[in-house]
């Protein structure tokens, strides 16, 4: 595919490394710096200039661009930028990132020609909200055409698989001492194991019980720290779902700000010197949930740290930097992606993705998640599939919500899925498998 992206910051440098890969790739910025940057590592085609102005798309008028990406920190930029492309160039598909979400409530993404907003603060703090409604959960993906779920929980018991009924939920992954694996035979799951389960939620939740110590029961009491952009979006989300709430921030007219933001239902608290003499004073001790959302890692993780230490058994942080996902995970730290990792990620999808078509990651991009639906026009209904051969995979299919492992030939009938649960190392052969059926 011929692909621009503009924008060269985090978000764009990253989707330019990934699908550099088989692809031709040009990025777009002002920054010189940042385009030094991606010409120094990546084997791509950095181009110096103003993304809204439409004279810089003038370079590619011989070419149809397949996609074109927007990833500007700016909603306006992206759009405008968006739009001075498509004036002047052949655009099959257009992805932008948005910050404020009204944008979707309007006519832009139809008058634009836009295949897909994407929304990383509401995508980040929408994750947080659903996480408080498995308290049992690590994290929750959600997927189109059905209600099965991927939950993640980490153990805290030892349990054979032979105890889970495999009609019902299917074990496909877990991560033991920062390395991930997806058992194709009966072993044990370990204490301290990040376990991945995909199945119906009651289903799975009755599973997650056999691996806490203690069940716990519905989040209520939630503790934001960090009243920047995020952090409020958060809150924001939390008061929505009916949870009490109070957000901290040593930065008062951010404190100012969130409170507007909230309408005064949440407890806004300016907290100069940090939070250490709150947990008393405001009796945040008692939360069932402590939730980090600065833009610093090494911050999260401690604050994260003290929060556990002050007696929050459930505590949360947004994870910016990939480098610092293993050492959350290892201190027990419930992990939700920050805005860029969650902008790359969905962007990612979305690419990989189409209408019978969805893919997904989970742990951290270790492991790749691919689902075809057959619709009723489907040129297979009635014909049969055979399963291939992929190591380090379990491969399913799914009728009526019930989930089969698929090991030999089967027949298909509309409306069924397949899905593919690969280790990253095996995902560009399924997906290419996947597409060619």
């Amino acid at each position: 595919m011929n692909i621009i992206i503009a924008g060269a910051g985090k978000v764009g440098f990253n989707l330019a490394k990934t699908l550099s890969i088989g692809h031709n790739v040009t990025i777009i910025d002002k920054n010189q710096e940042a385009l030094h940057r991606i010409q120094e590592s990546l084997d791509i085609m950095p181009l110096s200039g103003d993304v809204e102005d439409s004279r810089v798309y003038e370079h590619f008028v011989s070419k149809n661009i397949d996609l074109f990406i927007a990833v500007t920190n700016a909603d306006n930029v992206n759009l405008v930028a968006t739009l001075m492309a498509d004036s002047v160039l052949n655009i099959e598909k257009k992805i932008v990132r948005i910050k404020n979400h009204f944008y979707g409530d309007t006519l832009v993404q139809e008058k634009l020609d836009i295949y897909k907003f994407i929304y990383p603060i509401k995508l980040t703090s929408t994750t947080i909200a659903s996480l408080l409604e498995y308290p049992l959960a690590n994290n929750v993906k959600f997927f189109k055409y059905t209600d099965q779920r991927l939950i993640s929980i980490r153990s805290a018991q030892i349990l054979h698989t032979k105890e889970i009924d495999t009609q019902k939920v299917a074990l496909v992954g877990i991560e033991r001492e920062k390395k991930f694996f997806i058992p194709k035979e009966p072993t044990f799951i370990e204490h301290n194991d990040l376990v991945y389960f995909f199945g119906l939620e009651a289903d799975i939740q009755a599973v997650c019980h056999k691996l806490e110590k203690n069940h716990e029961s519905s989040m209520q009491r939630c503790v934001v720290y960090g009243a920047n952009e995020l952090g409020t979006a958060i809150a924001k989300e939390l008061v929505e779902a009916n949870k009490s709430v109070k957000l901290i921030e040593k930065d008062f007219a951010l404190c100012e700000a969130a409170d507007e933001a909230l309408e005064g239902k949440a407890s806004v608290i300016y907290s100069k010197y940090g939070i250490e003499t709150l947990f008393e004073d405001e009796g945040l001790e008692n939360a069932d949930i402590f939730i980090c959302a600065t833009d610093k890692d090494e911050y999260n993780i401690a604050k994260c740290l003290e929060a556990r230490e002050k007696g929050i058994q459930k505590v949360m942080a947004i994870n910016n930097e990939m480098e610092y996902y293993s050492l959350m995970h290892s201190l027990g730290i419930i992990v939700v992606r920050g805005t860029k990792m969650s902008a790359y990620n969905k962007i990612m999808e979305e690419i990989g993705s189409n209408g019978v078509v969805i893919e997904k990651s989970y742990c951290g991009s270790k492991a790749n998640i691919q689902m075809r639906k057959f619709f009723a026009d489907s040129p297979y209904i009635g014909t049969k599939i055979q399963a291939p051969k992929v190591k380090h995979s379990q491969l399913f299919f799914l009728r009526n919500e019930q989930l089969q492992a698929w090991t030999q030939t089967f027949q298909v009938q509309e409306n069924d899925a397949i899905l593919a649960f690969c280790e990253s190392k095996e995902s560009a052969k399924v997906k290419q498998w996947i597409y060619e059926l």
